[in-house]
């Protein structure tokens, strides 16, 4: 789950982690009040969408005067922004943040994210902030440094010095860098983050070091655990078709072809798609029902599938191991006939009961088409749409 950068710099304050003033605004009398309210010579008015690459966007401005504020937040409010994070279509920018410019001296990058390979959480930093840290990696890797974060003790003072020492951050200023460091692995670890992200952190000409942008995501499977995490989650920002696929725990991710996926197991969804792919299709999701699926989650998922414009047919494949093939069977017969099912359907089913499965389908008087491998029913749901 992602968070705007306003919430994410409320969560650093509390861990002594400096960010400049600012207030949330929904309107422009609203950004005019908040301008007034920080009283500084300069206020940034921030674009607030779940997408990085805002500055380049132009959803960043800076007003020296209320007038400017005024004008910069009737130009944004309501504005599709298109970054290189949002894809084509944009998010439309529903709220704002006024914050209080800041004197910047130098630019820096700082990040913490779980590495997969080494499973320790890694600290990040490099001098070249306020760009993408893609960027860096790919064009000037030795640029950016890594501290790996033993779990037991923590990130130590000793670790978060070198870093800044490495980012060249200046030499009166490495302490200040540190315990902000520390601040930041301490929310981190707190809230269960999955990825943090300070890309400016600054240096200020009042020899302040500030973390200028805050970004957050967070393990799902963690928030049950962060009530106060949870009140910070924008639907808005979030695709209708995922959320209501989180309310009966399907994993469900929405992508751009026409070909509707329900599987069970993450594995075997990847592989479908791959197969699809393969014979030419595109697949319109992921979605992974899971092992302990009933009839009505997978009605559910049938559902959400179809809730697709762009979906032309739609590909059920299913391995019977925990999840019992009569019990696919039930919910795709269920929800083909609540939905009135007009498009292509391909069900392959394998495993547990799957002659019970195979049977239940044959006469259900449904109009689908049955599949003995997942090669053959990849294809046979391609050459249907197609």
């Amino acid at each position: 789950m992602n968070i705007h950068e306003y919430q994410g710099k409320q969560i650093l304050k509390q861990y002594g982690v400096a960010v400049p003033e600012g207030y949330v605004a929904f309107s422009p009398e609203e950004a005019v009040k908040a301008a007034k309210e920080l009283g500084t010579e300069v206020v940034v008015v921030k674009a607030q969408i779940h997408a990085g690459g805002r500055g380049k966007a132009g959803g960043v401005k800076l007003a020296k005067n209320l007038d400017e504020v005024r004008a910069y937040a009737k130009e944004l409010l309501g504005k599709v922004l298109v970054t290189h994070q949002t894809g084509p279509e944009g998010k439309e920018i529903k709220r704002l943040y006024i914050e209080a410019g800041s004197s910047i001296e130098k630019e820096y990058y700082l990040g913490l994210v779980l590495d997969r390979e080494t499973s320790r959480v890694t600290l990040m930093g490099s001098e070249e902030g306020g760009m993408d840290i893609e960027e860096v990696a790919a064009n000037n890797p030795e640029r950016l440094f890594y501290e790996e974060i033993d779990p037991v003790v923590g990130l130590t003072g000793f670790q978060a010095r070198r870093m800044a020492y490495n980012m060249n951050i200046p030499t009166k200023l490495v302490n200040k860098a540190a315990k902000l460091m520390l601040g930041l692995y301490q929310a981190y670890i707190e809230k269960d983050a999955a990825i943090v992200e300070i890309n400016p952190l600054v240096v200020t000409g009042d020899g302040q070091v500030v973390a200028l942008d805050a970004k957050f995501n967070f393990d799902a499977n963690a928030l049950y655990r962060h009530q106060d995490i949870m009140e910070m989650r924008d639907y808005d920002e979030e695709d209708p078709k995922e959320i209501e696929a989180s309310k009966y725990d399907l994993s469900y991710i929405s992508l751009d072809g026409n070909i509707g996926c329900m599987v069970n197991g993450a594995g075997l969804a990847m592989a479908t798609m791959d197969t699809i792919n393969y014979y030419g299709g595109t697949p319109a999701n992921f979605l992974d029902v899971g092992g302990g699926a009933t009839a009505e989650k997978v009605t559910e998922a049938f559902k959400i599938i179809l809730s697709d414009k762009n979906v032309k047919g739609i590909f059920v494949n299913i391995f019977g191991g925990i999840m019992k093939c009569d019990i696919i069977a039930e919910g795709v017969i269920q929800a083909a006939k609540e939905v009135s099912l007009s498009v292509p359907l391909v069900v392959r089913l394998e495993g547990t009961n799957v002659e019970l499965g195979k049977k239940l389908l044959n006469e259900s008087g449904l109009d689908i088409v049955a599949a003995g491998t997942m090669a053959e029913g990849a294809k046979k749901i391609v050459e249907l749409v197609g």
